[in-house]
């Protein structure tokens, strides 16, 4: 079993190249479908913490969704943000490498090569 996870969408480009490069460098990572299954609010907590960000510096906030689940409205908390991230998926952005020590959003997919030296 892999040290490192991805969230992973098979449908997106850039989710496909980070996945290929990583396998390219010797890293079988744990897929995470993430529309399928998707990440507990631990481990988005986990995630945000190891990428030293805010919960919402990892939305797409150009999907329907983010509108639609009230995720544009600023007054939310961090807490709430992340209840609906595990609500709606969809809004996550991807991919995200990670592991128990390290974190890199796959965009672009080099971004993950300097967790997995």
């Amino acid at each position: 079993m892999s040290d490192f996870n991805i969230l992973h969408n098979p449908r997106c480009s850039k989710s496909r190249q980070t996945l290929e490069l990583l396998q390219e460098n010797g890293v079988e990572p744990n897929i995470i479908k993430y529309l399928e299954t998707p990440p507990s609010e631990a481990q988005i907590n986990h995630i945000v913490t190891l990428l030293g960000v805010s919960p919402r510096d990892i939305l797409r906030k150009k999907e329907a969704e983010y509108k639609e689940s009230g995720l544009d409205n600023q007054d939310l908390s961090d807490k709430e943000v992340i209840a609906l991230m595990v609500k709606y998926p969809k809004v996550i952005e991807r991919p995200i490498v990670f592991s128990e020590k390290a974190a890199a959003v796959g965009r672009p997919p080099e971004n993950v090569l300097d967790i997995i030296k």
